[in-house]
């Protein structure tokens, strides 16, 4: 397990730190308020985000379209404005699963455990396969308990907000892992760990090819085969929602793939982000667009996000 370093306090005490201290400060508060409350106030700050980001909200408009072509102008609307301000949430679930732990195993419920237990009697590894749903992190904790888990990790822009990241998750799981280095992920899963494996993001590396998500060619990564024909774990889909009344969530674990690896990379790709628009689908509210899902594109394709930064 990775070693737990302090936060040196002393490190981060210019002004350029105070407003991401007040941002900290204001987590913490606002995660030990009762989860309506909470989610009142992130859906709130996820109001001002909606104004004060139309680039991101672009975005989000833009995924959107695609994964509902069929939608109409109000329903691409009223998606838009509820995912916005669950990214709002997001915020402050994340103090719930930093501060408030015990609070998290009262509020949630898990469906689906036997199929974990099932992958986990075969002794071998198990790749937890999700998707990037603004209250993802909230089930870390409960995923952790049942399974030991390997987390990947991809250092934060903010200095400060990533110590706090990385002494946090060090205190949660098995393990976090650099995302350039899956090395240390495959040596956890040979010795039996869980690894929480979230693969729908934009990628541009060796390892990534074009697959359809969503009908549109997006990179995906071809690791996800390869990790587990490498150490014979199995993959677990698994899902997470913030429940209609507020007042907790629901983790969800699917049946471990069958006949997978197929040996064919290909299709063991398209078949991941089959499985991962199936999760989104059931959940759409609370899933991440805005993501630039298709920044990358194939030689010759036309960008499908403005120009402009955002």
């Amino acid at each position: 397990m990775s070693p737990i370093k302090p936060i040196k306090v002393s490190d981060y005490l210019s002004p350029r730190y105070w407003p991401t201290w007040l941002s900290l400060a204001l987590m913490r508060l606002v995660s030990t308020l009762p989860l309506p409350l909470l989610v009142l106030a992130g859906k709130g700050l996820g109001k001002l985000l909606y104004i004060f980001f139309p680039g991101r909200k672009k975005i989000a408009e833009i995924n959107l379209r695609i994964a509902f072509p069929d939608a109409s102008d109000k329903e691409i609307k009223h998606l838009l404005k509820t995912s916005i301000e669950n990214i709002g949430v997001a915020a402050f679930e994340m103090g719930l699963t930093w501060w408030q732990q015990d609070k998290i195993f009262s509020i949630c419920k898990v469906e689906g455990l036997d199929h974990l237990k099932a992958a986990q009697q075969s002794g071998q590894g198990i790749i937890i396969l999700s998707a990037h749903f603004t209250c993802v992190e909230v089930g870390g904790p409960i995923i952790n308990y049942h399974a030991p888990i390997y987390v990947m990790y991809k250092r934060a822009k903010n200095p400060l907000f990533d110590a706090f990241t990385k002494y946090h998750r060090n205190k949660l799981y098995q393990s976090i892992v650099n995302h350039r280095k899956p090395i240390n992920m495959i040596r956890g899963l040979k010795k039996g760990y869980a690894a929480w494996y979230l693969p729908d993001q934009d990628v541009s590396n060796k390892d990534s090819i074009f697959i359809p998500f969503f009908g549109i060619p997006a990179t995906a990564l071809t690791t996800t085969a390869r990790i587990a024909k490498s150490t014979d774990a199995k993959v677990v889909p698994y899902s997470i929602k913030r429940n209609p009344d507020n007042r907790g969530y629901t983790l969800t674990f699917f049946p471990a793939l069958d006949n997978f690896p197929s040996g064919d990379n290909l299709q063991d790709t398209l078949r991941i982000n089959q499985v991962l628009e199936k999760l989104i689908l059931q959940n759409p509210e609370q899933y991440l667009w805005a993501h630039k899902r298709y920044k990358n594109r194939p030689e010759g394709s036309a960008p499908i996000y403005p120009t402009n930064k955002s």
